[in-house]
């Protein structure tokens, strides 16, 4: 089954505040992987941001490595909301990155249906702790490459260093434009569905 992502319209009855089928969706990842930039740009309400800016108390706490240029960062989450259709709508929850905020992550977990987890191929190591508690949690997740234009690896090859199941879907995408991101949204949910038609197959 095949999903769309409808477009924001300024009508009230497109973002009614009821919807037959919400589904909480968490975005996952390291450190300045772009969960931030993915929930602002395919969120069609103004999202809720618990971003503060970086200070000197992170020195030697937090990992700056391959993204010096970061300012802000969350601490809580993020949260944003984007309607399927008219019946269902997805409410993301971007997890914070840092190490010293992951004891947050099991309780985004609660009442989550699927999580997306975002990587930079330049910290593919950071990736390792957000698939570990996924897979602890039997949560179903997809693996997103977040594009920053200079990765030398192909899919493949991140598949490979991630040792993902072959089951688990891995594309490409740019968190900072939103028809990108609602392709990240809508492989969710189709992988989803697909697993639920599975379960449910005699």
């Amino acid at each position: 089954m095949h999903s769309t992502v409808s477009e924001p319209s300024a009508g009230h009855d497109h973002l009614r505040s009821t919807a037959d089928n919400g589904l909480k969706i968490v975005i996952v990842g390291g450190f300045g992987v772009g969960k931030t930039t993915m929930v602002r740009s395919v969120s069609e309400i103004r999202p809720l941001n618990t971003e503060e800016t970086m200070t000197r108390a992170g020195i030697g706490v937090d990992d700056p490595s391959g993204v010096e240029s970061k300012s802000t960062t969350t601490v809580a989450f993020d949260f944003g909301r984007i309607s399927i259709n008219d019946q269902a709508v997805l409410y993301l929850f971007g997890a914070p990155g840092q190490e010293r905020f992951w004891f947050l992550w099991d309780r985004l977990f609660s009442g989550t249906l699927g999580a997306v987890v975002l990587v930079d191929t330049r910290r593919l190591d950071d990736s390792w702790y957000a698939i570990d508690r996924l897979e602890h949690h039997r949560m179903p997740f997809i693996v997103a490459r977040n594009d920053f234009g200079d990765s030398p690896h192909t899919l493949e090859q991140v598949r490979e260093a991630l040792d993902l199941s072959p089951d688990v879907p891995l594309i490409d995408c740019d968190a900072r434009d939103r028809d990108s991101s609602k392709k990240v949204l809508i492989a969710l949910v189709n992988h989803l569905y697909a697993l639920s038609a599975r379960e449910t197959t005699p």
